[in-house]
């Protein structure tokens, strides 16, 4: 946790970067990495610095009471789904730079990657409205109402548990199952061109559309590749938790609640993976921070030695 902590200022330092736009990115992939990063750091928000910490060590501070607590955890559910559902729609975008000709000028755009990005928002916090009205409040003390826990039409209910069914659908599976089916589309299609361009060109010439190419599916594949791993420990547990009909107690030595806990802690350090990813990858990237740390140091050093003089 403490990493994750640290990190909120690295998402800032990602955003800036990219909205300077002198990292090499094409326009319509900007957006979605700096929302991506903005995501991220509001999800590293909720769920590290308020759940995880605040919450923990201040239980009777406003956030848990029971007019806020549902609209807390309608918010950081929706936040999750955003910046799972931005790595989709990266991930498509990419599927369509690569694999769709035809449909590339048209869709890999600035403007519709900023038409998708605030058409996920919103769709992230219309599906989880029902949070507002699911819970009840947990104890009350001076007649003020504190916490909250689910009604018991929630274990009940046909309507509550096609919602929960939802919530992990749009969550996890089917997010996941884009993201492999997309990434093995467009695999295929590069195995398949690269297959033809061989026949074209000899090997000896230099193919600069196919080494452009080449880094832009390093960091798609990158980013893609890390966010399956990093939800397939949560992923399955989820499914294994909702088959056997098997809620999550507070019992830690259950070898289900361990695997959920660990699954949780995976999937909130993938919100803090991207950022070392671009550094990986792009050189760019990797100059502009430089640059960045360069000029702060500098910012620094003068006045101080202005004050010497």
């Amino acid at each position: 946790m403490s990493l994750q902590c640290v990190l909120p200022p690295a998402n800032l330092l990602t955003a800036a970067i990219l909205c300077r736009g002198k990292c090499g990115l094409t326009r319509g992939i900007t957006p979605y990495m700096v929302a991506m990063a903005m995501t991220e750091l509001i999800v590293v928000i909720f769920h590290v610095l308020l759940k995880e910490i605040y919450i923990y060590y201040n239980p009777n501070s406003f956030l848990s009471l029971s007019t806020v607590c549902p609209s807390y955890i309608h918010m950081r559910t929706a936040t999750m789904d955003y910046s799972v559902w931005l790595t989709v729609s990266f991930t498509f975008d990419h599927f369509v730079s690569i694999c769709c000709p035809k449909l590339r000028r048209m869709y890999c755009t600035d403007r519709t990657a900023a038409a998708v990005i605030v058409a996920m928002c919103a769709l992230s916090c219309l599906k989880y409205i029902p949070f507002q009205f699911l819970y009840e409040p947990r104890f009350h003390v001076d007649n003020v109402n504190w916490g909250c826990r689910p009604k018991v039409d929630y274990f009940t209910s046909i309507w509550w548990a096609a919602f929960a069914w939802m919530c992990s659908v749009s969550l996890s599976l089917l997010p996941f199952g884009l993201i492999v089916l997309l990434n093995g589309l467009t695999v295929r299609y590069i195995i398949a061109a690269s297959r033809v361009r061989r026949r074209l060109k000899s090997l000896e010439a230099k193919d600069s559309e196919a080494e452009n190419r080449s880094k832009s599916i390093v960091l798609l594949f990158t980013v893609s590749v890390t966010s399956i791993l990093l939800w397939t420990t949560a992923t399955v547990t989820l499914i294994c938790n909702r088959v056997s009909v098997n809620h999550v107690s507070a019992d830690l030595t259950n070898p289900s609640n361990i695997a959920n806990e660990v699954g949780i802690l995976l999937v909130l350090a993938s919100c803090c993976a991207n950022t070392f990813i671009y550094a990986m990858t792009q050189r760019k990237f990797r100059q502009e921070v430089k640059n960045g740390i360069k000029t702060l140091t500098l910012f620094i050093i003068k006045p101080i030695k202005l004050a010497r003089q």
